[in-house]
């Protein structure tokens, strides 16, 4: 694998607004192409990439957007629900968002005449992190400013919630046992929970403040990475509560963390916007330096392509895609 100094964006896609969150859909949606979603100040995009990677017909990226959601305040993340289906009839999409007015939007659409979305009330702060239970799609879990991580129905009833230590940043589902949870706190702890018995069985520490980002790595679920401070840490859970690896990355602090779909060595981090441009960097838990650096102005957001080493970053009127190699 060859070491790569900054560089520029693979592929850009021009969009009408700065893009704040970017989601690439997770889950298979029975087409070929990858759903992908991103949130600007008022509006939810829906649209479908294809890349040159996947399918040799394809000069570069190929990208059609499929709906404009009205979303009447700014987007703060976005989460794909594993009920979108692309090849059922009429076609399913199924997402929710949370935004500045503290509230969660959960949408629904056939790409035709039905397009619906109920509010989830109930945080009295922003909410950093939302995910669906990855197996049947009934359930969303959120992570909040106001120090809670909450459980909610489809229906906007609260069905669990947990009280943190300090304001909760990321939140990930098991992506098989689907009773446990993964919350990460701005006070450097990540705590497991059994939704069964709605109990933590397990934290980790990551011995620095502020932890703005955390992800668990659904390659291998014995895996947690997070960006704290200026360094991305490492976990093995099976070993120790105590990081096994860390390394300073960014400068002007670390901002997200995400790990690879593809390949359980690979991640990337982003740094907060400074006065010109945010880093962007793709890791190699086998190498020292980041194996590509990237410049984003303004960039926020970070996700990674279902099945290729692609990641999508959000810009100044633009989404920007970084690929690397296995």
């Amino acid at each position: 694998m060859k070491q790569d100094a900054t560089r520029n964006a693979a592929y850009t896609v021009d969009c009408e607004d700065y893009v704040h969150v970017v989601e690439f859909n997770p889950f298979e949606s029975g087409d070929s192409g990858n759903l992908i979603a991103y949130g600007g100040n008022n509006y939810v995009v829906i649209g479908m990439c294809n890349f040159q990677e996947e399918e040799a017909d394809i000069e570069g990226i190929q990208y059609r957007t499929l709906r404009t959601f009205h979303h009447g305040v700014r987007v703060d993340v976005i989460a794909w629900s594993p009920e979108t289906r692309l090849d059922s009839l009429p076609p399913v999409i199924k997402f929710c968002t949370s935004a500045a007015d503290m509230k969660i939007r959960v949408f629904t659409s056939d790409l035709q005449d039905k397009n619906e979305y109920k509010v989830l009330e109930g945080h009295s702060d922003f909410i950093n992190g939302l995910v669906f239970d990855p197996r049947e799609g009934q359930s969303i879990a959120s992570v909040s400013d106001d120090h809670t991580c909450r459980i909610w129905s489809l229906e906007g009833i609260q069905t669990a919630q947990f009280v943190l230590n300090s304001p909760g940043m990321s939140v990930c589902w098991h992506p098989e046992e689907t009773s446990k949870l993964m919350v990460a706190e701005k006070n450097g702890t990540i705590r497991f929970y059994d939704l069964t018995a709605n109990q933590a069985i397990l934290s980790l520490e990551s011995e620095q403040m502020p932890l703005m980002s955390a992800h668990w790595c659904f390659k291998n679920t014995l895996k947690v990475g997070a960006v704290a401070g200026n360094d991305w840490i490492i976990w093995d859970i099976t070993q120790s509560s105590y990081p096994r690896e860390k390394r300073p990355v960014h400068i002007d602090r670390a901002c997200l963390f995400r790990w690879s779909t593809v390949n359980e060595y690979l991640f990337a981090t982003t740094g907060y916007p400074g006065k010109m441009a945010s880093q962007f960097q793709i890791h190699h838990l086998g190498h020292p330096q980041p194996i590509l650096t990237g410049s984003v102005a303004v960039g926020s957001g970070l996700s990674w392509h279902r099945t290729l080493p692609l990641c999508a970053i959000g810009g100044d009127h633009k989404l920007l895609f970084w690929v690397t190699e296995m």
